[in-house]
């Protein structure tokens, strides 16, 4: 894309590189206001400011002023370190191949756990719970019941609670849920909560996820490990370099 002067001042220009940089600085709901509402002049004027103010201080000399040198050499520091570490860990890569591998060596790593979808009609007593049962047992709807009796949020689903894996339920509720079988109902099983009537819409059964599912999941982690130990490699040769020592008296 070709650079554009958008602007001159006192002989200096801004242009759309300037332009971009300075969008790339922005957070991205106030960059979007801009961009998509026709503000565009706007960020000109901006930099056109942000250059007089530049000019400004020039000829004020804050340049050389020594609190401004201060941070100057703070923010030199700081700009270095990010830029040295991104020069370390530029070129780490994972191949595709190593990322398979892992993958194929790996395999139960990636096997989902058991889930079920599952409904339930809670109630605060053990003999309402008992007669809610046998209405079930009589032929009567799930979904109209929980709809009518239940206590819990879900009774505007019709009683469901969605899918879930072991664990995310309270034990009684967990032991009763994973043993059942689908479009099973429960006996009435007490918690913490109350007296519950638990119905199994679907089980998921465990499954391997393909390496398609999850192959950018591992190229991520394997090339996080590999940067990590090429960071703590470097730090430990740095180390022997220079000088270090620590202020155990700090009280950090």
């Amino acid at each position: 894309m070709e650079n554009k002067v958008l602007a001159v001042v006192n002989g200096k220009e801004i242009t759309t590189e300037d332009y971009n940089f300075f969008l790339e600085t922005l957070n991205p709901q106030v960059r979007a206001y801009f961009t998509s509402n026709g503000k565009e002049s706007e960020i000109v004027n901006e930099l056109i400011y942000q250059e007089l103010l530049y000019l400004d201080a020039i000829e004020n000399n804050l340049d050389s002023n020594k609190e401004f040198l201060e941070v100057l050499n703070k923010t030199k520091a700081s700009l270095l370190k990010t830029y040295a570490l991104g020069k370390l860990l530029e070129d780490v890569n994972v191949s595709e191949e190593e990322v398979e591998e892992f993958y194929n060596s790996n395999v139960d790593k990636f096997k989902t756990t058991k889930s079920v979808n599952a409904s339930h009609i809670l109630v605060d007593n053990e003999k309402l719970a008992e007669e809610i049962l046998e209405k079930l047992n009589n032929g009567e709807n799930f979904e109209e019941l929980a709809s009518q009796y239940s206590t819990c949020p879900s009774k505007e689903k019709g009683g469901n609670l969605g899918t879930f894996n072991p664990g995310q339920m309270v034990p009684e509720f967990d032991n009763a849920v994973f043993s059942m079988e689908e479009d099973e109902i429960s006996k009435v099983v007490k918690t913490q909560f109350g007296y519950h009537i638990i119905k199994v819409n679907e089980i998921n059964e465990p499954e391997v996820q393909s390496f398609e599912e999850v192959k950018d999941e591992i190229s991520n982690e394997l090339k996080r490990i590999r940067e990590q130990n090429l960071y703590l490699k470097k730090m430990e040769e740095l180390s022997k370099k220079y000088e270090v020592e620590i202020k155990k008296e700090t009280g950090l």
